[in-house]
């Protein structure tokens, strides 16, 4: 059987020690050690722990499901609350612990890296711009009852999610269980 590429084993372990312990709290050694290769190889890989969080954050970002945002073949606000219960889900699957990757990142590294702001804030507006425009569709199809604009709205509804995660993080599921029933009387 071949050998799992170096890189995917290194970004792998980035991935979870990042999301554990932070960037911060993450060594190039911590990660190397964790994905079973020698420090040297991080290098042959990558120009900088801050290069390998970028392309960790794309990843986990791909794994966020944004195209359920964007199903047609389901009506628009079921999918906006079908999309944060599948975000839930991952989120209680460790326990709350350790609350959404990119927020994370956000929160510690904004004022630290600007290429790491950079590709938080793009993730967070494309985020933004699919639940505007799913917004958009519910609107057209009378079924938002909302008046506040579909970009505001869509943009508090990640700012009020990214809060929430942190929160669980430190009390548990309720600030969720707060996030749907505040998202269920802004959306009908």
């Amino acid at each position: 059987m071949p050998r799992p590429s170096m890189r995917e084993q290194l970004i792998e372990a980035a991935r979870d020690r990042f999301h554990e312990h932070g960037f911060n709290g993450s060594g190039i050694k911590d990660i190397t050690d964790d994905a079973g290769v020698p420090k040297g190889s991080f290098y042959n890989h990558f120009e900088s722990k801050e290069a390998m969080a970028v392309e960790v954050m794309r990843r986990y970002a791909d794994t966020r499901d944004m195209a359920m945002l964007e199903d047609r073949s389901t009506p628009p606000l079921e999918r906006i609350r079908a999309h944060f219960a599948y975000l839930t889900a991952d989120l209680e699957r460790f326990g709350y612990a350790r609350g959404c990757l990119i927020g994370n990142f956000g929160a510690e590294l904004s004022t630290q890296s600007v290429v790491i702001r950079d590709e938080v804030a793009q993730r967070l507006g494309r985020w933004s711009t699919l639940l505007a425009l799913a917004l958009d569709e519910a609107r057209a199809a009378g079924t938002l009852t909302s008046t506040v604009d579909s970009t505001v709205l869509a943009r508090f509804l990640v700012s009020a999610w990214e809060g929430a995660a942190m929160q669980a993080k430190v009390i548990g599921g309720a600030p969720l269980d707060d996030f749907f029933v505040v998202l269920k009387s802004l959306t009908g």
